[in-house]
């Protein structure tokens, strides 16, 4: 049997003439793009800018919302009460929605951002609160989730499509959640290491967490973040390693667990 995945970024991230991440060069690489709603970063220019260049592309779009907290990049927790919740993962979907239609094309998927999409990966209520919001307005779209978190058990509740992701830069806890970014060694930044990695964990059908162990995981999408000094190489050597493995890449239809 052929082995399939996708490949995602998260993109529009730049704000006015502050440029983040190299979204033009990665979108080469990626079959999905994951757009920032203009409240943890991007603005409205940039969301239209990404969107078409993604149409333009083939690669289908995202929208990424995260919490409104533009000077930490959302990846500062927040508190916040589950209606207001909601409320803010909807408007940001709806920004979404009109840019892609402005643009020709259409979202796809949710994949929640930064310090929510952590909170939400040990939290199922707070999960079930993002996807139920987000489906609310969007009833088809394809639910992104940090496979063998509280993110899939919430997505699995719902029986919506999800698509189960891994990060190709990050290190696991044994837990199947990512190692903060304050640890030592949280974030890869050795392309040919990353590449040699996921590849391994797409083959075994497993996450490879920092302890030694092996969570087994359905593995729709790989996340290759863009906003290290070193992601193109990362994003150019996890295509060419998954490439040369006969793994192909395209982007993922979307399927209930």
């Amino acid at each position: 049997m052929t082995l399939t995945v996708d490949l995602n970024a998260d993109m529009g991230e730049s704000f006015g003439p502050w440029v983040m991440g190299r979204d033009a060069e990665v979108l080469d690489v990626v079959t999905s793009a994951n757009v920032a709603c203009g409240v943890h970063a991007g603005d409205w220019d940039v969301m239209a800018q990404t969107m078409a260049a993604a149409a333009a592309r083939g690669v289908g779009i995202g929208a990424h919302p995260g919490f409104p907290d533009l000077q930490g990049f959302g990846r500062r927790k927040m508190h916040l009460p589950h209606a207001s919740l909601a409320h803010l993962v909807q408007y940001q979907v709806g920004a979404a929605q009109a840019m892609a239609r402005a643009a020709g094309t259409e979202v796809r998927h949710l994949k929640l951002h930064g310090a929510m999409a952590n909170m939400a990966s040990a939290d199922r209520d707070m999960a079930l609160a993002c996807y139920e919001a987000a489906l609310a307005v969007a009833p088809d779209i394809i639910i992104m989730v940090m496979a063998g978190t509280q993110q899939q058990a919430a997505a699995e509740a719902l029986g919506c499509n999800v698509a189960c992701e891994i990060f190709a830069d990050r290190a696991y806890n044994a837990d199947a959640t990512l190692v903060d970014r304050s640890q030592p060694g949280a974030v890869i930044h050795d392309a040919d290491l990353a590449g040699q990695r996921i590849t391994r964990m797409v083959k075994d059908g497993a996450i490879h967490a920092e302890d030694g162990s092996r969570i087994p995981a359905r593995i729709d999408t790989i996340c290759l973040h863009g906003d290290t000094p070193e992601a193109l190489d990362i994003a150019r050597s996890v295509r060419s390693k998954l490439e040369e493995a006969g793994i192909t890449l395209r982007s993922f239809a979307g399927a209930p667990l």
